[in-house]
This record gives C-alpha cells, structure tokens and sequence, in this order.
C-alpha cells in the first residue's frame, strides 16, 4: 500500500513539474513576442517621426541648403575667409561659443563650431525694434542649442537664423517659419559632431576676445623686443671682454 501511494506521488510530482515547465516555456515565448513587438513598434515609430520631420521640414519655406561646408578646425585667432554672413558652416577654431543670449555680436569662428555641434545661431539686424530684440531673446531657455546675438556685419534681412549647412531670413521675430526653423534644426543631428556640448567653453562677446588677442599679442612684441635688448647686452659684453 505505502509503495502504490509512493509511485502515485511521484507521478503527481513529476506532472506538477511537467506544468511547471510548460507555463515557463510559455512565459518565456511571451515575452519574447512581446519583446520583438514593442522593437518593431520602435522602429515604426521611428520611421514616421522620420517622415513627420521631413514633411515638417519641406512645410518650412525659404530654407537655404549648402553643399560641401568644410569643418576644419583651426588655431584661435586665425581668421577664416567665409563666404558670406553669417555663414552656414565651414572651417573654425578649435573652441565654440557658448549658447546663450549675448548683448554684443560674437566671434564667429566660435559660433561656427557651435554650430557644429547642433546649435542654432540666431543674428538680428543692431536696429532692429527692442521688442522685437526681446522676442528673440525669449526664445533661448537654458539648456537649448541656440544663440542670439546683434550681427557683427550687414546682412541681407533684419534676421537670419543658421544651422549647419542651412539658413532662413526673416523680417521679424514672430515670423512662423522661423519659428519652425529653430524648432526643427536646435539640436541638430545631421551635423559633423551631434550631441557634442554648447557650454563649457568661451562666454566673451566679440570684442573682448579681439582685446584678449591684441593683447596677447603686444605682449608678445614686448617679450620679443626684451629678448632682443637682452641677446644685444650680452653682445656688447662680449665684445668688451675680448678687448
């Protein structure tokens, strides 16, 4: 009797583990489904955003596109011949500009790199109305790839806003394509360095950094100068011992 009931258990226990089994199994194909399903809606997802922002893009009229902008870097104070202001792109110094609001114009070699990175820069004609000024002011929040700024040269419209490798005019700051544009291309991914930083580096206006390079420059006239006082005493000593 006690070995029938003990084989009776055995197939009790061995049929729990078979359920057992079978329902992990079970899980397991579940969530694999479930897993390849929530992938392809990703993708899906993916793709319409995709379209949505192509279809967004081609609904933004008088975009400009350039082809072949170089993104060379180049030693702080080299000046680099653009072909145009602002500029879409092209070679720059090794640093960027912050982005930020700024009251004067920037150096735009900085801006450029800025750029580079995913930054929309914002140029407005000095006249321009203060209201105006301050509806292109609010558009910055801290945090976001744009900058603003009074332009350091004329320019063919009271605004023009670039990205890398494309630009927009406009006559004034509510204008709904330039709205479009800075919502499209801030924190653009098709540009040489994505996702690389706007900060962290220089927060001088354009003036101040030609102050710090002249001045770093006479400085070096003055050593150069002392070294060539210092190299003629050390002559003149010379010549006094051989006598």
């Amino acid at each position: 009797m006690a070995k029938k009931k003990s084989a009776e258990e055995r197939r009790r226990r061995a049929a729990e583990l078979k359920a057992q089994r079978i329902k992990e199994e079970r899980r397991k194909r579940m969530w694999k489904i479930a897993g390849i399903t929530t992938a392809a809606v990703l993708v899906v997802g993916l793709l319409v955003f995709a379209v949505v922002m192509e279809v967004r893009s081609r609904n933004i009229s008088g975009v400009q596109e350039f082809e072949g902008v170089t993104n060379n870097h180049v030693q702080m104070g080299e000046r680099v011949d653009y072909d145009q202001y602002p500029p879409a792109g092209g070679d720059h110094w090794e640093s960027w500009q912050n982005c930020g609001v700024y009251p004067e114009p920037v150096t735009t070699e900085l801006a450029v790199h800025s750029m580079e990175h995913g930054a929309v820069w914002i140029n407005y004609d000095p006249e321009l109305p203060e209201d105006e000024v301050q509806a292109l002011n609010d558009m910055y929040n801290d945090g976001d790839y744009l900058l603003v700024t009074p332009a350091a040269e004329e320019m063919e419209a009271p605004i023009v806003a670039t990205s890398w490798a494309r630009q927009i005019t406009a006559e004034n700051a509510d204008d709904e394509d330039l709205q479009r544009y800075v919502q499209m291309y801030e924190r653009g991914q098709d540009v040489p360095e994505p996702g690389a930083a706007c900060s962290g580096q220089i927060s001088e206006t354009a003036p101040q950094i030609e102050e710090q390079l002249e001045g770093g420059a006479e400085q070096g006239a003055e050593d150069g100068a002392e070294g060539d006082e210092d190299a003629g005493d050390e002559g003149e000593g010379s010549e006094e011992e051989n006598e």
